[in-house]
């Protein structure tokens, strides 16, 4: 039966995989100790740039007001702030690929709807 050409390259790339997990693994990097402190520094610094590009239209009161009282905890309320119009959800959404980019867990987002 004839060998594949491709069979070499798998093979090396079959033993670089097996070599490569033999190696001792790397630690996560610790995180600040205030690393809450400065999820929300970036969190409050990225909704000002989001509320000045995307402006307010479309979001309510109740919106606004649950965002800013979760800034105003220090980032520490979650789970209060409800989009329920497209523009809040929008808002909601770049908020969340904001924070996953800058390394905030998707536990850190204060959006949750309650159940009805």
């Amino acid at each position: 039966m004839p060998v594949s050409p491709c069979l070499p390259r798998a093979l090396l790339f079959g033993a670089a995989l097996i070599a490569t997990s033999a190696l001792p693994g790397h630690a996560q990097p610790t995180p600040p100790e205030n690393w809450p402190a400065i999820k929300c520094e970036r969190y409050t610094r990225a909704y000002g740039e989001a509320l000045s590009k995307l402006g307010r239209k479309g979001l309510s009161p109740d919106f606004l007001d649950a965002h800013e009282a979760f800034l105003a905890s220090g980032c520490s309320i979650k789970g209060e702030v409800c989009p329920r119009s497209a523009e809040e959800l929008n808002l909601a959404n770049a908020m969340v690929i904001m924070g996953m980019n800058q390394g905030m867990a998707s536990t850190f987002m204060p959006f949750a709807c309650p159940k009805r």
